[in-house]
């Protein structure tokens, strides 16, 4: 096995083992979380709808007024070769643009940093164990914390401001919870550290619009349940109707549809995965393979 195995990235033109990756710490992307970044699937040996990801990463580029020298040709070529070099079949695998240094020493003007492109890749990350998946995982409702305000931070443009998930998720923790979940402060659910949320009711499916980001795996869950001949639904979504429904879930890049038995005191489908939820969780990983979605890795080169 080689150090690559454990993870790799593109920096600067050239591909190191992960743990030889490093970033300076005068970097914005450090000292002020000011990074866009993105993560596309790898499974089987193939990326899973990546143009897609592309596109929202191209687009969180220019919602933060990054410049860099690589194009989106250049960048696919880069993630393409992370994955090829290190040999991994199943990844996750992340592009990032980060701030970057001053050039003029101790300036306060952004426009002034040296904005600059990185990538890597890692073995593959479950948002959920599948373990826990399948004995029934549990989410919290965060209590002492809300959702950043989407006039405050775009989550259309997918950064690095984990300070309301990070504190959510001690909440979670010390609650003996698997992870977190963040109302918006109508008391409207957004999202969790790393997902999007569903409640199903009846043949609905409803998926909260705003102070979320547009999860790639998002779309294909509501793609997937509308080729199910369910209803679909992008619109608030109360925290009351949340706990009311039949079953909800959730969604990710890290395990795909998430089926969830436990809200805070609410218990759904007597702790056991619910039928719309486990569907789509198996459709999901069949949509991986479909041809039509997938950018197949070549390892040879």
């Amino acid at each position: 096995m080689t150090a690559l195995a454990q993870g790799a990235a593109w920096m600067e033109g050239r591909v190191i083992p992960i743990a030889e990756a490093k970033i300076g710490v005068t970097d914005w992307g450090l000292t002020h979380s000011d990074i866009a970044y993105d993560v596309v699937p790898v499974v089987e040996g193939g990326f899973f709808r990546l143009d897609d990801y592309l596109d929202r990463f191209m687009a969180s580029i220019a919602a933060g007024r990054y410049e860099i020298a690589e194009e989106r040709a250049q960048i696919r070529a880069a993630l393409t070769e992370i994955i090829a070099a290190s040999g991994l079949r199943d990844a996750y695998c992340a592009m990032v643009v980060a701030r970057g240094t001053p050039r003029v020493p101790g300036s306060r003007d952004p426009r002034d940093c040296a904005n600059h492109f990185y990538a890597w890749a890692v073995p593959y990350v479950h948002v959920i164990k599948p373990e826990v998946l399948e004995t029934g995982a549990s989410v919290w409702i965060g209590k002492a914390v809300r959702r950043i305000p989407r006039d405050s931070v775009n989550p259309l443009a997918k950064n690095y401001h984990w300070g309301d998930f990070t504190a959510g998720l001690f909440e979670a923790k010390d609650a003996g919870f698997e992870t977190v979940l963040l109302c918006d402060h109508d008391g409207n659910v957004t999202e969790g550290p790393g997902f999007n949320a569903f409640a199903v009711k009846g043949d609905r499916v409803v998926t909260p619009d705003l102070g979320v980001l547009e999860g790639v795996t998002r779309r294909t869950a509501l793609e997937m349940a509308r080729a199910l001949g369910m209803q679909t639904e992008e619109r608030a979504l109360p925290l009351e109707e949340f706990l009311e429904a039949d079953e909800v879930f959730l969604s990710s890049s890290g395990g795909g549809v998430l089926p969830i038995t436990r809200v805070d005191d609410r218990v759904f489908g007597n702790g056991r995965p619910g039928p719309v939820a486990t569907r789509l969780n198996a459709l999901y990983w069949d949509w991986t393979r479909r041809p039509d979605l997938r950018t197949e890795v070549d390892y040879r080169a």
